[in-house]
């Protein structure tokens, strides 16, 4: 199957974020002493943001990458692509966890790391996975679509 365009998007979207909203819920709950409603509403947050997020910033990486003459998306490529993606969600969501969970902006941080560590590894081996099962944009196809 070969997805491509905004239904590529969309799909990849939807799957990555209900993954990501359960584990997040769970991160925020475990890891902040909050209660789970309050985590939960906070990954609601975080949801939608990453979602407008994710959309965006795979639109960018594609236009991006479709410049590029090197096409396919190796090790490097795809390790780029996850640290782009979580540093870029760090800047919105720590301050926003700091607020809403009523905890220190260094707490906030080291809760925020320790999901974005586990974010960039699984942002990394989903969309390689996402790739394997829906093919490559084509902005990093190459001639033979694996």
């Amino acid at each position: 199957m070969n997805l491509q365009g905004t239904q590529r998007k969309i799909t990849y979207v939807a799957i990555y974020e209900a993954i990501a909203f359960l584990c997040g819920t769970l991160g925020f709950f475990s890891f902040s002493d909050s209660s789970l409603e309050r985590a939960g509403a906070l990954a609601v947050f975080a949801s939608l943001f990453a979602v407008g997020w994710n959309f965006s910033y795979n639109a960018m990486f594609e236009r991006w990458e479709s410049k590029r003459l090197t096409r396919g998306r190796g090790f490097g490529r795809r390790v780029l692509h996850a640290v782009g993606f979580e540093m870029g969600f760090l800047v919105v969501l720590m301050p926003a966890a700091a607020w809403w969970l009523d905890i220190s902006y260094l707490r906030s941080f080291t809760v925020n790391l320790g999901l974005n560590v586990f974010f960039f590894v699984y942002t990394f081996a989903f969309t390689w996975c996402f790739d394997r099962v829906f093919g490559l944009p084509v902005s990093a196809a190459t001639s033979d679509i694996s």
